[in-house]
């Protein structure tokens, strides 16, 4: 079985097997903003909880995030279960996009996950170098934070990613988890 899979594979996929489930394991949030049409948005937070279900489908599934790792992480999850029918979208919900195929727009547009943590990351990494003009100890905030974002690019983890994903500007009132797997099993679309 390939893994991974192209947008242009992904949309034949879809025409030539429409019962193929796309998974979005982006936040709530994210989802909102821009998801691709008849996807359901299951987070990779709460994919533990619900993956003896999803792991239960036979149809084609196919995992989406921004650019492909937290969907990676979701296939190892879900393999890990002994799910084999398993695909990635290469370039994820991104490599879509670029490819002019549809998505579909919320009202409410919201910063990627990604883009949050690089602005969490760099406000505090200048702001603790400013502040050490005044108080030299804290250069180690600094420090401490290059280094948890080196070890997150090396174990491709990121627990500040995952702290962001908590708040409820990631967390939207529409994302029904429960619900949404429900959707997911019967193939009905959202």
């Amino acid at each position: 079985m390939q893994s991974r899979i192209s947008p242009a594979e992904l949309r034949s996929l879809l025409r030539d097997d429409p019962t193929t489930r796309i998974i979005d394991v982006r936040t709530g949030g994210e989802f909102e903003t821009m998801h691709i049409p008849g996807s359901y948005n299951v987070p990779l937070d709460d994919l533990d909880e619900h993956g003896e279900t999803i792991s239960a489908i036979d149809e084609p599934v196919v995992l989406v995030c921004l650019s492909g790792g937290r969907a990676s992480k979701a296939e190892s999850a879900l393999a890990g279960m002994g799910m084999s029918n398993l695909h990635v979208l290469d370039g994820g919900i991104t490599a879509w996009e670029q490819a002019g195929l549809d998505i579909r727009r919320g009202a409410t547009q919201r910063w990627s996950l990604e883009r949050q943590v690089r602005l969490v990351a760099g406000t505090v990494v200048a702001g603790t170098v400013v502040a050490s003009a005044a108080v030299p100890q804290l250069k180690w905030v600094a420090g401490a934070l290059g280094f948890g974002l080196s070890f997150a690019a090396v174990t491709n983890t990121c627990a500040m990613g995952t702290l962001l994903a908590r708040l409820p500007y990631n967390r939207t009132n529409s994302c029904d988890v429960d619900a949404m797997v429900n959707r997911l099993r019967t193939g009905v679309s959202a």
